[in-house]
């Protein structure tokens, strides 16, 4: 779920930023009502941000910014773990379908586990996995 920071940031600088922006309110407003408002308020000064960041060239300062925003879902999911489905939704309906096919592509995310034993061997990939050798 982390990839909705990301991809927060990432809708800021397209058309539909207004319905996603509603949309994030929303959802704060269903998790933390009293807090919602100032959230609007810290996204539209985010927004602004992310756009001089953009004009700008400067990746660092937006991937910096995403990082914050990262971290700050990450803390709402890890204090209301019921918030998980409610934030794949957002994620899915409102971040990422504007968002650019290669910035969409970054947002997904894989999630494997596994559990080696003895002498066998595991590989894995989220995406393309060469092996070579013997």
């Amino acid at each position: 779920m982390l990839a909705a920071g990301t991809a927060l940031v990432g809708a800021m600088a397209t058309d539909v930023w207004q319905q996603a922006r509603t949309a994030t309110v929303d959802l704060w407003r269903r998790i933390q009502p009293a807090r919602a408002d100032g959230i609007g308020a810290q996204l539209d000064t985010l927004r602004a941000q992310v756009l001089a960041a953009r004009e700008a060239g400067d990746a660092d300062t937006e991937q910096a910014l995403a990082g914050a925003w990262r971290l700050r879902l990450h803390e709402l999911l890890r204090a209301n773990p019921g918030f998980a489905a409610e934030l794949r939704q957002l994620l899915d309906e409102h971040l990422t379908p504007p968002l650019p096919e290669n910035e969409q592509t970054r947002i997904r995310s894989v999630v494997m586990k596994v559990e080696a034993r003895d002498n066998s061997r595991v590989y894995m990939a989220g995406g393309d996995q060469h092996i070579t050798g013997a």
